[in-house]
């Protein structure tokens, strides 16, 4: 425990307590305060001095009786992980002000490439999941998506088992919000949870329920995907159900996938391609040459190139020559599943003129690069941009990491 003050100088925590250096024991000291106010207080200092030795001792105010305090926490747990600055609801004494939009979902949607690879201590993950079944309807859902965005795979199997429940939570954003964080943590013993949850009265958990079991390769599920895309035909029911097969990619749903190469929705498309890569059709090798050039959607022509790539031709140039800011993140999923032999190509675009590209590819480098990668991100961390500057101090993090 660090006993020296905290670097965000003069603040008076409370009205009992005069203006003064804090130390950090003292702070943590706070957190148990019977006073509100203090507590609250307490969890900004720690978030706006992003000390990762707070993460601990933040965790129990997740639980906290107060729905602020909790959302803070949570909040606050969130900016450890994240480069980003994750601001919680603005308080003017001690009155929060209502926010637009949802923080850890937001934390979320930013994918698992920006978060800062720190250990997780296993309370605050439990406490996260305990929070899941509060009263209060915004707690359940930040808590649930902030334990996406920060708990590691595999999870114990309490954890595990308690997310697999929030699957039948009354709550039907909680159930969808489940579905997604159990396919972002590949939590495997989820499948028949969400099996069942793809018939849900909902549809966004229905939906969330088949993407998820693509994510975690239920093979189980095949049959049962495959009725849902003969019900839905088209739309996102169609798509997801479809998206899901491609994950699972079974060399049985092949000629499925031909049928929708000419979909006139290019999400479909790109999902029926992406399955005829992984299933290993080499049959369809002529088409998708054609594809790579001539469909009018790069989201599709970026399938193309992964499934030529994972069909044996040699298309990773082409891969990061299509990636974009709508794509940064279908093409890094791609580069990540086709693992390091992506390396060599990924390495000399880290000097790309677009910014955006290099934090990209930077990242890419965090989960497929090794000790010798380190040196090539080395001088990334100097930057001109401060967003791909991040990306690179947080791949050699990740890299250093044992593995």
């Amino acid at each position: 425990m660090r006993s020296s003050c905290l670097a965000i100088g003069l603040l008076a925590i409370a009205t009992t307590v005069s203006a003064q250096q804090l130390r950090f024991d003292d702070v943590v000291r706070n957190l148990r305060n019977p006073d509100p106010k203090i507590r609250s207080a307490a969890i900004r200092l720690l978030r706006d001095a992003k000390y990762p030795e707070a993460v601990a001792p933040v965790a129990p105010l997740i639980l906290d009786p107060i729905d602020d305090i909790q959302l803070e926490a949570i909040s606050a747990e969130l900016s450890f992980f994240l480069e980003q600055d994750v601001k919680p609801k603005k308080m003017v004494g001690f009155v929060v002000e209502k926010r637009r939009g949802a923080v850890a979902a937001a934390a979320f949607d930013l994918g698992p490439l920006v978060v800062w690879p720190r250990a997780v201590p296993p309370e605050l993950t439990a406490s996260l999941l305990q929070a899941v079944d509060d009263d209060n309807a915004k707690v359940r859902l930040e808590a649930i998506y902030a334990t996406g965005v920060i708990a590691k795979a595999p999870l114990a199997d309490a954890d595990a088992q308690r997310l697999i429940k929030a699957l039948d939570h009354y709550d039907p954003a909680v159930r969808a919000a489940a579905a997604r964080v159990i396919g972002r943590l590949k939590v495997k013993e989820a499948g028949d949870a969400l099996m069942k949850a793809i018939t849900d009265s909902q549809r966004d958990v229905r939906y969330s329920a088949m993407r998820a079991l693509g994510a975690i390769h239920e093979p189980r599920a095949i049959a049962a995907l495959t009725e849902q895309l003969a019900f839905y035909k088209k739309g996102e029911g169609a798509w997801a159900a479809l998206d899901a097969l491609a994950q699972i990619g079974s060399p049985a749903s092949a000629s499925l996938f031909k049928e929708r190469l000419q979909d006139k929705d290019p999400f479909a498309r790109r999902a029926a391609i992406e399955g005829l890569g992984r299933a290993g059709d080499t049959a369809s090798l002529d088409v998708l040459e054609k594809t790579v050039t001539m469909d009018d959607s790069v989201m599709v022509r970026l399938a193309t190139a992964f499934a030529l790539q994972k069909l044996g031709r040699n298309y990773l140039a082409r891969i990061v020559d299509l990636m974009n800011s709508n794509t940064f993140t279908q093409g890094q999923d791609y580069l990540i599943e086709l693992g390091p032999a992506a390396v060599p190509t990924v390495v000399p675009r880290v000097q790309d003129p677009d910014a955006g590209l290099r934090e990209a590819l930077v990242d890419v480098l965090g989960v497929l690069g090794n000790e010798t990668t380190v040196a090539v991100l080395e001088p990334v961390t100097k930057d001109r941009d401060a967003s791909v500057a991040a990306a690179a101090k947080r791949a050699i993090a990740r890299l250093q990491q044992p593995r």
